[in-house]
C-alpha cells in the first residue's frame, strides 16, 4: 500500500514538472506560437432579467356596432368634425352612424297603428253592448219579479210566467257575453299595442347610432349594401372607446407563465417606432390557454399609456417582462463565463482552477480569467442576474475596469516576419510556403 502511494506521489510530481516545463517552453523558449486574447472590461451597467414574447397592440375597449334589422344602407351619418362617417372618424354617443331603408318598417308601423285603432273600436262596441245588455237585464229582472208575485195568485198564465223567467235568464247570459266581448277587445288592444311597439322599435333600428364616444376603427359596409340580420346582429362598425389607453395581448409560453405576475413591469417596442421603448404593466392573465403544434400558450394583457396617440391598433409588439433588475451593477460579458483557456496558456499553480472552472459551469459560482501582464489568472465570482448579454457579479474580487478574457486565438509564428494581422483568424486561408533560400 505504501509502495503504491509512493508511485502515485512520484507520478503527480512528474506530471507537475512536465506541465511546468511545457508551459515554460511554450512561454519562453518555444517561440512557435503566440496567443492573442480577446478581452472586455468589467463595467457597471443597468441589467434586467426578462422574459421575451410577442404580442399585438389592441384598444383597451372595443364596441362592435351591428344592425338588428335587415335592409339596405341608404346613407351614413356625420362625425364630430362634420364629415361623413368613415375610418378613423371621431364620434359622440348618440350620433347617427348610418341609416337603413325604412319603407317596409314604416308600413308595418302604420299597419300596427290601424290594428290598435280597430281594437280600441272593439272595446267601445263591447262597452256599449254591456250597457245595452244590462238595461235589458234590468227590465227582464223586473218582469220576472212581477211574474213571481202574480203567478201564485192565478193572475198570470203559466206561459207568461215561463216567458218572464226565460227572458230574465237570457238577459243575464247576454250581460256575460258582452263582458266577455269587452275582455276579448282588451286582449286585442294589448296585442295591437305590442305589435305597434315591435314595429316602432324595428323602425327605430333603421337609424344606427353610436353607443359610446370613440373612434371608428373599422367600417364594414358601404352605401347600397344590404345587411342581413338573422341569429345575430350584423357587424357594421367597430369603435374604439378610448385610444389613450391601449393593451398588448401577449402570447406567453407555458414554461414562462409561472413567472408572470399581475402588476409586473413590462417594456416593449414596435416596428413602426424601433427607436422608442414603451412602458406598461401586466393587467390580466387569461386562463383559457390555446395549443398550437403541441405548444401551450396563455394570453397576457399588458396595459400601457397612449396619451400621445403614437400606438396604433394591431401593431406587432416585441415584449419583455421584467422579472428583476439592478441599477449600475458590476457586470461581465457572458462570453467570459464560457471561456476556458488551454492548460498550456496558464501557470502550473492555476491548473486546479481550470478543472474547477469546468465543474462550476451551470452553477451560481463561476471562474473568469483576468488578463494581467500577458498572463491569465483566475477569479472566482458569484453570478446574479443575466440579461443574455452580460451577467451581474454578485460577489467576488473583480473591480471595474479589469480586463476579462472572452476568447483567444493561437497565432502561428513560424514564418519570419509574420505579423499578427497575417494570422488574425485561424479560419482564413494561409498563403503557400515560400522558400527564400538561394538554390
Amino acid at each position: 500500500m505504501k509502495k503504491m502511494l509512493r508511485v502515485l506521489l512520484v507520478l503527480v510530481i512528474l506530471g507537475a514538472l512536465a506541465g511546468g516545463a511545457y508551459w515554460g517552453y511554450q512561454r519562453y523558449a518555444g517561440g512557435k506560437t503566440t496567443v492573442r486574447y480577446n478581452t472586455e472590461p468589467v463595467v457597471r451597467a443597468d441589467i434586467a432579467s426578462t422574459i421575451s414574447a410577442t404580442g399585438t397592440v389592441e384598444p383597451e375597449e372595443l364596441v362592435n356596432v351591428g344592425a338588428q334589422v335587415t335592409g339596405k344602407i341608404v346613407s351614413f351619418g356625420t362625425d364630430a368634425d362634420g364629415k361623413s362617417v368613415d375610418y378613423g372618424s371621431r364620434v359622440k354617443a348618440g350620433a347617427v352612424l348610418a341609416n337603413i331603408d325604412d319603407a317596409t318598417y314604416d308600413a308595418e308601423v302604420r299597419s300596427a297603428k290601424a290594428a290598435k285603432q280597430q281594437a280600441e273600436a272593439s272595446i267601445l262596441s263591447a262597452q256599449a253592448s254591456i250597457k245595452q245588455s244590462r238595461a235589458k237585464l234590468k227590465l227582464a229582472e223586473s218582469n220576472w219579479k212581477r211574474a213571481q208575485q202574480l203567478f201564485p195568485q192565478k193572475a198570470m198564465a203559466e206561459s207568461e210566467y215561463d216567458d218572464a223567467q226565460s227572458e230574465y235568464f237570457a238577459a243575464v247570459a247576454a250581460v256575460l257575453v258582452a263582458e266577455a266581448s269587452l275582455a276579448q277587445a282588451n286582449a286585442q288592444l294589448a296585442t295591437a299595442e305590442a305589435s305597434l311597439d315591435k314595429a316602432q322599435r324595428n323602425l327605430d333600428y333603421c337609424v344606427i347610432s353610436s353607443p359610446v364616444d370613440g373612434v371608428i376603427i373599422d367600417r364594414r359596409v358601404s352605401i347600397g349594401q344590404t345587411v342581413v340580420s338573422s341569429m345575430s346582429a350584423s357587424s357594421i362598425f367597430l369603435i374604439a372607446k378610448d385610444l389613450k389607453r391601449m393593451q398588448v395581448w401577449v402570447s406567453v409560453n407555458e414554461a414562462d407563465i409561472g413567472s408572470i405576475k399581475q402588476g409586473m413591469p413590462v417594456t416593449f417596442t414596435v416596428d413602426a417606432f424601433p427607436d422608442r421603448t414603451f412602458q406598461g404593466e401586466v393587467y390580466k392573465i387569461r386562463l383559457n390557454a390555446t395549443m398550437s403544434q403541441n405548444v401551450v400558450t396563455y394570453v397576457v394583457e399588458v396595459s400601457t399609456d397612449n396619451s400621445d396617440g403614437v400606438l396604433l391598433p394591431y401593431l406587432t409588439a416585441n415584449v419583455k417582462f421584467i422579472k428583476d433588475s439592478r441599477k449600475q451593477a458590476l457586470t461581465v460579458p457572458n462570453a467570459a463565463l464560457r471561456y476556458l483557456p488551454e492548460a498550456s496558456q496558464i501557470r502550473p499553480e492555476y491548473q486546479a482552477a481550470l478543472a474547477e472552472a469546468a465543474e462550476l459551469r451551470g452553477t451560481g459560482e463561476r471562474i473568469v480569467w483576468v488578463r494581467d501582464n500577458d498572463e491569465l489568472r483566475p477569479e472566482k465570482i458569484t453570478v446574479g442576474l443575466n440579461d443574455g448579454i452580460v451577467t451581474e457579479v454578485a460577489s467576488g474580487n473583480l473591480a471595474e475596469g479589469m480586463e476579462i478574457v472572452t476568447g483567444s486565438t493561437v497565432i502561428s509564428a513560424e514564418e519570419p516576419g509574420a505579423s499578427s494581422a497575417d494570422a488574425g483568424s485561424p479560419f482564413l486561408p494561409k498563403p503557400p510556403h515560400r522558400d527564400n533560400k538561394k538554390k
